[in-house]
């Protein structure tokens, strides 16, 4: 289960070392006249506007329902994932990619590059921070049995696997921008370092689609996985008054709200009331092993008087 606690610290870890990281490269950029340098400081800017909106969509997401969204409003966060992985797309890959192809076309070379260094292996220093603590947030939600890529893909909350995703391309990305300062002023090449920019807008390109697509799935609907639709069917099954169940339907509403429709065949001698204490054991046994599925709907069949009952 998401803790959202642990996803809101990765983001705040990730707007303070950002903001700072920016600043430095832009300056760096401004007395080097590096191309990646400059790319990478739109990198940043944008990955700190990106970890505002995403807790911005975290406290949209966790208002309570009201007359005209009665089961809340828990894919708030959800849309604000879509938007940052827009707003990755692009300005932060469009823009790098158009500042590498613009340094092409007119190359300027790096007079002095140690500016571009120790901004760098500051900005490495403090991105890893900010990687380490949206990993950590990962593994917070994951079952750690799995691989980190699974853990990615599994992942329902976009404010730590976004978070995750842009850290990781932060780092490939300052890697990016120190071998092409490096090779372009030790070759006194300047196309090496307009190169790095368009590496670097590609990169981000990459990490958008493959948000646009984790994000847009949760948006349409996604049910829970395998083995968690196996144990709900179990959890059924195991109740004594039940003697049949459909397929259990479920969907994500947010990283710690899932629906939850049954269809139940209960004992046909069972009175209403006993059909009623019956559906509310059988939301006590689920809630008990899967504290995120919020909404219970279970609908008795086999009695002439059931009807389908929502879980409180």
């Amino acid at each position: 289960m998401a803790d959202a606690n642990a996803s809101k610290t990765s983001l705040y870890g990730g707007i303070a070392a950002n903001v700072a990281i920016a600043i430095s490269k832009f300056v760096a950029a401004y007395f080097t006249g590096s191309s990646a340098m400059l790319s990478e400081g739109i990198h940043s800017l944008v990955d700190t506007g990106n970890s505002g909106l995403l807790l911005y969509g975290t406290h949209q997401s966790q208002r309570p329902p009201d007359a005209e969204h009665p089961f809340g409003h828990s894919k708030e966060l959800y849309f604000w994932g879509l938007i940052v992985a827009v707003l990755i797309f692009a300005i932060g890959g469009g823009m790098s990619f158009y500042e590498g192809i613009k340094h092409i076309q007119h190359p300027e070379p790096i007079e002095d590059a140690s500016w571009n260094y120790v901004v760098l292996g500051i900005s490495f220093l403090f991105e890893g921070v900010a990687f380490y603590l949206s990993v950590k947030a990962l593994l917070a939600q994951a079952d750690t049995n799995v691989g980190f890529v699974k853990m990615l893909r599994t992942s329902k909350d976009p404010a730590v696997f976004a978070s995750v995703m842009e850290n990781l391309a932060a780092l490939v990305g300052l890697a990016l921008a120190g071998l092409g300062v490096f090779l372009g002023h030790l070759l006194n090449n300047p196309y090496f370092d307009g190169g790095a920019s368009i590496a670097i807008g590609l990169l981000l390109m990459l990490v958008a689609i493959f948000l646009v697509g984790r994000t847009k799935g949760l948006l349409v609907g996604t049910g829970v996985d395998a083995t968690t639709l196996a144990n709900l069917e179990r959890i059924a099954r195991d109740q004594p008054q039940v003697r049949d169940i459909r397929s259990p339907l479920t969907m994500y509403l947010g990283p710690n709200d899932v629906m939850l429709a049954l269809d139940v065949d209960f004992a046909d001698n069972l009175t209403s009331s006993e059909v009623a204490t019956a559906v509310e054991r059988l939301q006590d046994a689920i809630r008990v092993e899967h504290p995120e599925v919020k909404r219970i709907f279970i609908e008795a069949k086999n009695l002439a008087n059931a009807a389908p009952v929502e879980g409180k």
